[in-house]
């Protein structure tokens, strides 16, 4: 019995390996796609979790006060982006964003329901609040620094810095 030359076959071959090849691209392309696609969606899911939240607390503190025309009903933290340091926060992910606004909204919660008229009187509990705070968010720390805040129907509006502290040497 004889065995048939490979050289027959080499075109078959090489036809069957470049259709793999092939396939295995057209895979990685799709799959790249699908995860920017589900990345996008998922960022999106967050966004909107974190307004749906905010939306929720601000209707039941508009219920509780909506007869006081003159005190703080909600709160509004916005994060702004570093100017210095060369921008680290700039790879910051949503999921840490929406963390620490929820939770400066958290410490800021004292005032809700404060007057607009009488927020100056506490200037040691405005002071312990405009402190570098530093909070730990999925395993790394965030050094937060509130720049401005601003009193505008009857919403306290937040600006805030965060960056990513730097681990200690060694």
């Amino acid at each position: 019995m004889r065995v048939p030359q490979f050289e027959r076959y080499a075109r078959l071959s090489q036809g069957t390996a470049l259709l793999i090849v092939g396939a295995l691209i057209g895979a990685l392309v799709y799959h790249s796609i699908f995860f920017m696609n589900f990345n996008a969606l998922r960022t999106t899911n967050l966004e909107l979790e974190e307004r749906l939240i905010q939306s929720e607390n601000d209707l039941e503190k508009l219920n509780q006060f909506k007869n006081q025309h003159t005190i703080i009903k909600s709160i509004l933290p916005i994060m702004e982006e570093s100017r210095t340091g060369g921008g680290r926060n700039a790879g910051m992910n949503e999921l840490t964003k929406s963390i620490l606004r929820a939770t400066i909204r958290k410490e800021l919660g004292v005032l809700i329901g404060r007057s607009i008229y009488d927020i100056d009187s506490d200037a040691k509990l405005a002071r312990l609040l405009l402190a570098r705070k530093e909070y730990t968010v999925q395993d790394k720390e965030y050094a937060v620094e509130i720049k401005t805040m601003l009193v505008a129907d009857n919403v306290l509006r937040v600006w805030f810095t965060a960056k990513e502290k730097e681990p200690p040497p060694g």
